[in-house]
């Protein structure tokens, strides 16, 4: 194998191990849930519950489409390709019965919207994972 192809090769396989990050459910640092199943997540990103497992209205927030944490989150936690999340949320939106998640730029704002409000959840990359914020779920 030639140095460039070796070198694209090596690249392509550092590129594809950061695509599947670790993706991480966080809560606000004081909140009282200590965990939560990827079931109890789905519940409220699928719009079919707005209450925490332990309490208190639940504030999801999204990432932009298209980006690698959202994607790993989809399809592992809520088992929903962006198309299909995408397509749930229209009809809840049409029929009333529901408000889209807030979408956020990124891991760092999600992270800190979280810290700020106590009734958020949001999910964002391991890397981004700091004290203001409390992990409750994690998936590889």
């Amino acid at each position: 194998m030639t140095p460039l192809r070796l070198l694209a090769a090596a690249s392509l396989l550092a590129l594809s191990g950061s695509l599947h990050a670790e993706v991480v459910v966080i809560v606000h640092r004081s909140h009282p849930v200590a965990s939560m199943t990827a079931d109890q997540v789905a519940q409220i990103y699928m719009g079919a519950s707005t209450t925490f497992p332990t309490g208190g209205t639940a504030t999801p927030l999204d990432q932009p489409e298209g980006s690698p944490t959202r994607d790993e989150f989809l399809a592992k936690v809520l088992d929903k390709t962006p198309a299909q999340f995408k397509a749930v949320w229209s009809r809840l939106i049409f029929s009333g019965k529901g408000t889209r998640p807030k979408t956020l730029a990124g891991s760092a704002e999600v992270r800190s919207a979280v810290a700020a409000d106590p009734a958020a959840i949001g999910f964002v990359d391991r890397a981004a994972v700091d004290g203001s914020v409390k992990a409750v779920l994690s998936v590889k």
